[in-house]
């Protein structure tokens, strides 16, 4: 057992120094990597070497695909007969905004569209989408009966990245010690264990935005992949947005929206997660401010122009609005956490 724990430490070493002088890795290597980790085999300095790499350079689409086949590979798969958008952000825009994408999702699927949300807690933000969910109660599983049951009767249900990414446990007290983003950051929206139709993903920056836009080109997809000027993972409404999809390349401006260019404290999200929490009730109670209110609905709107490109943005804007200030957003929440 030993001489193979050496061996392994060996496989590391020359894999760590291929990184340090400043090489990438293939795709196959990115693979055996997280593979490698899933099974315990580097030790956690090797395994904060390793992190400490991508926060320094960028990752290759190569290395990206090759997390990403490994995570899927490893991952308790969550397969639905209906459908369905993914609504989430990489993360790691530093912005800490509340959970908008979160919010978003819940307005989409009160505008009766099928969502399979995937999340997380949150590591370089106060409160992620993980963090806010159990705030209010709801109990995570991977049971798929439970599952199928919440997006038959409130068009939503959460899928919460530990519960179908083992592999990731062992990285897991190493990404909450350093507290800033990582590739596993970058990992997240591709690697949603439904694999699901439709997907708005945001992305903190646009070399990123790239590189999904290359992944997603060859899969059966249909998303687009936002990202914000000003460097949010999201619609912000602070700046212009980029937007990339399977059909074109846009720019858009608050304006677009019927909204009006707003403050970058307008979508802060707190210190903490009951700060971050009493926004999201706010909102969804169709209490929040208009500015966080429009946030939401412009996210929304997008998701929901995913599944219907041929809309206009004005017309996504208004079912979204619709389902937000109608209530039924909130009552698809609340129905939620009744069936845990």
């Amino acid at each position: 057992m030993t001489n193979y724990l050496l061996k392994t430490d060996r496989n590391m070493k020359k894999i760590l120094q291929q990184l340090f002088e400043q090489k990438t890795l293939s795709q196959a290597q990115a693979r055996e990597v997280i593979l490698n980790m899933a099974q315990k085999k580097y030790n956690e300095a090797q395994l904060a070497a390793f992190i400490t790499v991508y926060l320094m350079r960028t990752i290759s689409v190569d290395e990206l695909k090759g997390f990403r086949e490994a995570l899927l590979e490893l991952c308790v798969p969550a397969h639905f007969d209906v459908p369905s958008i993914d609504m989430c952000g990489t993360g790691g825009d530093g912005k800490n905004t509340f959970n908008i994408s979160t919010l978003a999702s819940f307005v989409v699927a009160g505008a009766d569209y099928k969502v399979t949300k995937h999340g997380n807690y949150g590591v370089s933000s106060a409160c992620g989408s993980s963090n806010v969910m159990e705030y209010f109660g709801y109990r995570f599983t991977n049971d798929m009966d439970v599952l199928q049951r919440q997006l038959e009767q409130t068009n939503i249900c959460f899928l919460h990245a530990p519960l179908f990414h083992p592999a990731l446990k062992t990285v897991g007290p190493i990404r909450q010690l350093l507290g800033v983003k990582t590739f596993f950051n970058m990992l997240g929206p591709l690697v949603n264990p439904a694999q699901p139709k439709y997907q708005l993903v945001g992305v903190f920056n646009l070399e990123l935005a790239r590189q999904y836009h290359y992944i997603y080109q060859h899969t059966e997809k249909e998303y687009a992949i936002i990202h914000a000027l000003d460097g949010y993972d999201e619609v912000s409404l602070t700046s212009k947005v980029a937007v990339r999809s399977k059909y074109e390349e846009r720019t858009l401006s608050p304006f677009d929206f019927g909204m009006q260019t707003q403050q970058q404290q307008d979508i802060y999200g707190g210190e903490t997660i009951q700060e971050s929490a009493d926004i999201f009730k706010n909102i969804l109670n169709n209490e929040g401010t208009t500015t966080q209110n429009n946030a939401v609905i412009a996210n929304a709107a997008l998701g929901i122009q995913c599944f219907n490109p041929k809309l206009s943005l004005s017309d996504c804007v208004n079912e979204a609005r619709v389902a937000l200030e109608s209530g039924k957003a909130r009552l698809g929440f609340e129905k939620l956490l009744q069936l845990v």
